[in-house]
């Protein structure tokens, strides 16, 4: 029996290049034995794994120079939601500078593109292309009301102690500035209608979906994380609503299902009641018929139309 050498530590079950293999020593005749795989052009695989996104974003990106992780991919690896067809990445996007050829290889993408300084960040040492460069990427791909959403998402204030980060990806006004950097981009009008109708606080795609529905259904346009008293910071506070009219209006996502959240949204929705409010309660399958019966009981409430 042909005994196989062990790989270095930092190549073990992991996909690698030829280059990181020869700055480690591996020989040639060792990258043929048979528990690694041909992984195209300059890769090796370890035999018989399927591999994880990032994995597969970061081996190419290191077998491309001169390429970042762009649109769909990049959108997955710096957490920003994307619409249910899209994020299974079956291919990996890759961009180069306009003036250099676009990237040619099975599973990738290719994208030439104008970047200019900033629009970069990395993950893992990975390099993709920042959540408000990739905001503008996609906005070739996304319906209108998903390309809204995922900019709600960007301009959005973060829970420090939840996501890391205490400042928004950008503003409006860094967003605008983005726009008009790329004015030739496939989508870019999309993205300045986009721009007029994204708000600040909206946690979520399904909060952003219910502003847009009310609007539709020819409703004032809601406030934002409305507190029940405004002056007190620690206030409880319903994602959308009509201070003036009263009215809270809460969307129930997958994450108030834990005990510990049910209990403080117990407590939330007990005060607003408490203080005099109409109290609604929105979920998934009311996002699944647009919320049409959630908007024809808000309807019902005190609310007069726009």
């Amino acid at each position: 029996m042909v005994r196989i050498s062990p790989l270095p530590e930092s190549l073990a079950q992991t996909p690698f290049t030829v280059y990181e293999s020869r700055g480690l020593g591996v020989s040639a005749k060792r990258l043929r034995a048979r528990d690694l795989a041909d992984g195209g052009r300059l890769i090796y695989l370890p035999a018989g794994r399927q591999l994880e996104i990032i994995e597969r974003a970061r081996v190419l990106a290191a077998a491309t120079p001169g390429a970042w992780v762009s649109h769909e991919t990049a959108a997955v690896l710096t957490l920003l939601g994307l619409p249910p067809w899209l994020g299974s990445c079956a291919t990996i996007h890759l961009s180069k500078p306009h003036e250099l050829p676009r990237v040619r290889r099975a599973g990738v993408t290719g994208h030439r593109v104008r970047s200019n300084p900033g629009e970069l960040t990395d993950v893992d040492g990975i390099p993709v292309t920042a959540p408000p460069r990739t905001w503008l990427d996609l906005a070739a791909v996304l319906p209108l009301n998903y390309l809204i959403a995922l900019g709600d998402q960007i301009i959005r204030r973060p829970r420090p102690g939840l996501e890391q980060r205490s400042e928004p990806y950008a503003d409006k006004d860094g967003l605008r500035l983005l726009v008009r950097q790329h004015p030739n981009m496939k989508g870019v009008e999309k993205a300045r209608l986009a721009l007029d109708e994204m708000r600040v606080g909206a946690d979520s795609f399904p909060e952003t979906f219910l502003r847009l529905a009310l609007l539709d259904a020819r409703l004032p346009e809601p406030e934002l994380q409305v507190k029940l008293d405004p002056d007190d910071p620690r206030s409880p506070a319903a994602d959308l609503g009509y201070r003036r009219w009263r009215i809270a209006i809460q969307y129930d996502g997958a994450h108030h299902l834990t005990r510990e959240q049910q209990s403080r949204d117990y407590r939330r929705d007990e005060a607003f009641r408490r203080a005099g409010w109409a109290y609604f309660k929105v979920n998934a399958d009311d996002l699944a018929e647009d919320f049409e019966g959630a908007i024809g009981r808000i309807k019902r409430a005190r609310l007069p139309r726009s």
